[in-house]
């Protein structure tokens, strides 16, 4: 009996012993999150719920060490992402027309689908010359786009399409000219401008010939890109899952928190409050369920119609099938609730 006291002793020793060494696994676990190697192409409205997000860190909350590349902010005091951008991104997050281009027209593009996507109608302003005052006025003059395979460019060619013009004959597209600072070095006679060169231009005072939202056309925008052999790993779709789940709440935030949005455009993009204003208004039709965007990928085959374009289908070029698992859990309900 009196060996009875050192026995106990020995046997919670051992099982504290036990205990520590099946919690340490669980606190490297918990530390070691997976590496996420995002590029953002762009510093656009639609991409906002993305730095939400980051800014918000949900993507730690589900589990992600989230590295995110994104170009040199337009406006001073914004912050800035000291790291390179990845070669081989594990997710990818632009526009869907110009994926779907560049899949068309380059050997050598990776071979991509689209999983979710912030934006898919046509919203942004064609703007002019001081002293253009109608579309009409720009036929045999030239329009400044980003490149022939952007979103930009699919605006150009629906404008030509609405107008009956020949997109060769009757309008001068033009490249790398998708600014305000073009029409001010008189390279263009207006360009398609997204929402941070909307506000400016207006602050600057050039007219607005068109609103694009006022055409009610769908178009294949903002959207998370994966390569389809990195999507067939179930490790991957589990990170590609997650990493949705944590944007799905950064738009939420959003749409919820008009506050915490402006913030964040001020902090990351260096945006003052007029101009991140009107940005956030130009932003709040952003779809809450964040699937793709089916019409726009059909609109975008149309005005990009080539051999090649022909032999694909819409279904290539998506994979909805992670969206409609959250949907219809009712997670991306309850964060309207």
């Amino acid at each position: 009996m009196r060996n009875r006291p050192v026995r106990i002793r020995i046997l919670m020793c051992g099982m504290m012993i036990a205990a520590l060494c099946a919690a340490t696994p669980l606190r490297s676990q918990q530390q070691e999150l997976p590496k996420v190697r995002i590029e953002l192409l762009t510093r656009a409205i639609s991409k906002l719920p993305l730095v939400i997000a980051q800014d918000q860190g949900l993507y730690k909350k589900h589990g992600l060490d989230v590295e995110i590349w994104m170009p040199e902010p337009e406006y001073p005091n914004a912050i800035t992402m000291d790291i390179e951008r990845p070669e081989e991104p594990d997710l990818s997050i632009d526009g869907g027309t110009p994926m779907i281009n560049n899949l068309a027209t380059n050997a050598r593009y990776p071979k991509r689908v689209i999983l979710a996507s912030t934006d898919c109608s046509v919203r942004w302003h064609i703007i002019g010359q001081k002293g253009l005052t109608r579309l009409e006025d720009l036929k045999g003059k030239r329009l400044g786009i980003s490149n022939p395979s952007a979103m930009t460019s699919f605006v150009s060619r629906l404008l030509a399409k609405r107008m009956g013009w020949d997109p060769v004959q009757d309008i001068s597209i033009m490249s790398n000219a998708q600014t305000t600072d073009a029409l001010k070095e008189n390279l263009v006679d207006a360009f398609v401008a997204d929402e941070r060169y909307y506000a400016t231009a207006l602050q600057a005072g050039y007219p607005i010939l068109a609103d694009t939202s006022e055409w009610n056309s769908a178009i294949a925008g903002n959207s998370i890109r994966a390569e389809e052999s990195w999507l067939r790993d179930p490790k991957k779709r589990d990170i590609a899952k997650r990493f949705i789940m944590a944007t799905l709440e950064g738009m939420a935030l959003y749409h919820n928190n008009r506050e915490l949005a402006l913030d964040v455009m001020k902090r990351w993009h260096g945006m003052d409050r007029e101009v991140s204003s009107v940005l956030y208004e130009a932003g709040s039709g952003m779809p809450k369920k964040m699937y793709p965007c089916y019409d726009g990928i059909k609109n975008t085959m149309e005005l990009f119609d080539s051999n090649e374009m022909r032999q694909h289908q819409p279904t290539d070029f998506y994979d909805d099938s992670i969206i409609k698992e959250l949907d219809e859990s009712g997670f991306i309900d309850a964060l309207y609730r």
